[in-house]
């Protein structure tokens, strides 16, 4: 904002106030008394010296002897602002303005009272009266919208702003506010449109729509701008998105390798497309896994990313696929980088574990998150399958035992541990305690239908 200008003022007009008095009314100076001239200087040097009372006693005998010098009430005004006398310093600019509307620093001094009494419906009204002198002063009036809460006519003020003069930081501070309230993004969607269609090589343009479309989760949308912006401006970083989805179609695996790189590594572009990026490459290494390795360098790119565990989610895709040695490494490298003891990603583990038929690592882990989570079923469940598998039936029926305390309202789990402890039994050659605990896991199979 451009506030603060008395302080400019002050040794504007201390070092040369005839400037100021010709720039005025230079007829009325050249006619003025000695005394008058006297009493302004003295005015004048009385507020260089923060005597503000006896500055106003030298100015009143200035509008005494020129009962409509704009100068001598403009001068008055900031002496009472000073003073903190803000109605009287508001007299004084309105007076100054009704004589010489012309002159801009005039209404600036009712803006700096109505700004600094904080009735922003009167400064509102003075700055549309200041823009027609410079109407960079619309920054100021934008400023003043966004504490009115008036952000339809902030953001149309904006817009103009940025249109005419460019983008600022204190504008595109104030748009993301306005925007972060969803209904005034249809609106800020539809101005964008048309810049672009005025303005076809403006990247930001481009950007700030594939972000609110992105926003609002129509990938689609953000990805066919980014088309439209690969057409335009090739070079963008933001091209790329576009230009990799294409290569990819087009089976160019290094080209659109080369892309995924430029968009993985930017920090331009919104993490929701880089993820969307890398799972459309996650689908075609799966087709064509000659490419895993660099699928494995992309994902190294997520190492810091706190909103979404990209290892762990490979990791399920590769699950449902069916192929859990993939998933495996994915859940083992999620935990190395994160923590090693997460409930959901350890029992992912162990069920891959379980399909994959690695049974020693399935068992000591799960005997591990035992200690972790003593009262948690699942883990004492693989901890007992894995043993048995193992042939390791004594420390099977003991953590099944001790888990299937645990089980509560789960049918499934607790046929399963019956099962499980039967073949513990089994493998110790208690054939009475075998049958007993399979009958019992039958039962539950059936009361489960």
């Amino acid at each position: 904002m451009k506030r603060g200008f008395f302080v400019i003022l002050f040794f504007v007009l201390l070092g040369n106030s005839m400037s100021v008095l010709a720039q005025t009314e230079p007829e009325d100076i050249a006619m003025a008394t000695d005394e008058y001239q006297d009493s302004f200087y003295e005015s004048l040097k009385q507020k260089g010296i923060e005597n503000y009372d006896k500055a106003i006693v030298s100015l009143e005998k200035c509008i005494k002897l020129k009962p409509n010098d704009a100068v001598a009430y403009f001068e008055l005004g900031k002496n009472y602002f000073f003073l903190k006398q803000y109605s009287s310093a508001q007299s004084s600019f309105e007076k100054a303005t009704q004589l010489d509307p012309k002159n801009k620093w005039y209404w600036l001094g009712i803006y700096d009272v109505s700004y600094e009494t904080k009735n922003y419906p009167l400064a509102i009204e003075t700055i549309q009266k200041i823009i027609p002198f410079d109407e960079e002063y619309k920054d100021d009036l934008i400023s003043l919208y966004m504490l009115t809460n008036q952000y339809d006519k902030a953001l149309a003020t904006i817009n103009e702003m940025n249109d005419k003069f460019g983008k600022s930081d204190d504008r595109e501070r104030y748009k993301l506010q306005i925007l972060s309230q969803g209904k005034y993004q249809n609106s800020e969607i539809e101005n964008l449109v048309t810049q672009i269609k005025q303005n076809p090589k403006e990247e930001s343009n481009y950007v700030d729509l594939i972000f609110l479309y992105s926003k609002n989760e129509e990938t689609d949308k953000a990805l066919d701008v980014a088309k439209q912006l690969a057409k335009e401006i090739p070079n963008s970083e933001w091209a790329q998105v576009s230009l990799f989805k294409g290569y990819l179609d087009s089976n160019k695996a290094d080209q659109a390798i080369k892309s995924m790189n430029v968009i993985l590594s930017s920090s331009k572009i919104d993490s929701k497309i880089k993820h969307r990026t890398l799972n459309e490459f996650l689908i075609y290494v799966n087709k064509n896994p000659q490419y895993a390795p660099d699928l494995e360098k992309a994902i190294a790119y997520f190492d810091n990313d706190a909103n979404v565990d990209v290892a762990k989610e490979v990791g399920k895709f590769y699950h449902s696929k069916g192929q859990y040695e993939n998933a495996i490494k994915y859940y083992e490298k999620h935990l190395k980088a994160n923590s090693d003891t997460d409930r959901e990603t350890n029992l992912l583990l162990l069920e891959a574990y379980t399909q994959a038929k690695q049974f020693e690592p399935m068992t000591k882990r799960a005997m591990t998150m035992i200690e972790v989570y003593p009262s948690q079923p699942q883990f004492y469940y693989y901890a007992g399958l894995g043993s048995n598998k193992l042939q390791q039936f004594k420390n099977a029926k003991t953590v099944l035992e001790m888990g299937l305390d645990y089980v509560v309202d789960d049918k499934t789990l607790e046929g399963n541990f019956n099962i499980q402890l039967g073949e513990a039994y089994n493998g110790l050659g208690d054939a009475k305690k075998k049958e007993e605990y399979f009958l019992k896991a039958n039962e539950l199979l059936k009361q489960k239908k």
